[in-house]
């Protein structure tokens, strides 16, 4: 009983990061969606853009390391882990494309990824409390 005990608590846990990552990374997309507006009007526009990058791409780390430890603890479906390790492949594109100035392209994707990142967010169960005694 006590294992099981530990496996859902491990479980619940890597559930929090998880959808603690989901944010963070939904988070930093809507900032760059933001700041890209920001190029056209002010000066340091460019600038918070080029940070903004640099926290979307560790927030898309991150958040193959939240999938990861997720499935890992409860052996459950490596789904998660299959849309993150997808979603850093996407940041990694959205990158070299942002440094090509290629806009007509960059400014779609960071639009899919945005939609895509809701979505993950959406779709992330919370994890459950766990009752004394149990």
């Amino acid at each position: 009983m006590a294992r099981r005990t530990t496996t859902a608590a491990a479980q619940g846990g890597g559930l929090t990061f998880l959808r603690t990552a989901t944010a963070l990374q939904t988070l930093a997309l809507f900032f760059q969606a933001t700041t890209a507006g920001m190029l056209l009007s002010t000066s340091y526009g460019e600038t918070l853009h080029s940070v903004g990058a640099r926290v979307m791409y560790g927030a898309s780390m991150l958040y193959v390391l939240a999938a990861v430890l997720a499935w890992r603890p409860g052996g459950g479906t490596p789904r998660p882990v299959l849309h993150a390790t997808g979603f850093l492949a996407l940041a990694s594109v959205q990158v070299v494309l942002g440094i090509a100035h290629m806009p007509s392209l960059h400014v779609p994707l960071g639009v899919l990824m945005f939609g895509l990142s809701t979505v993950a967010l959406a779709r992330t169960p919370a994890a459950r409390r766990l009752k004394p005694g149990t």
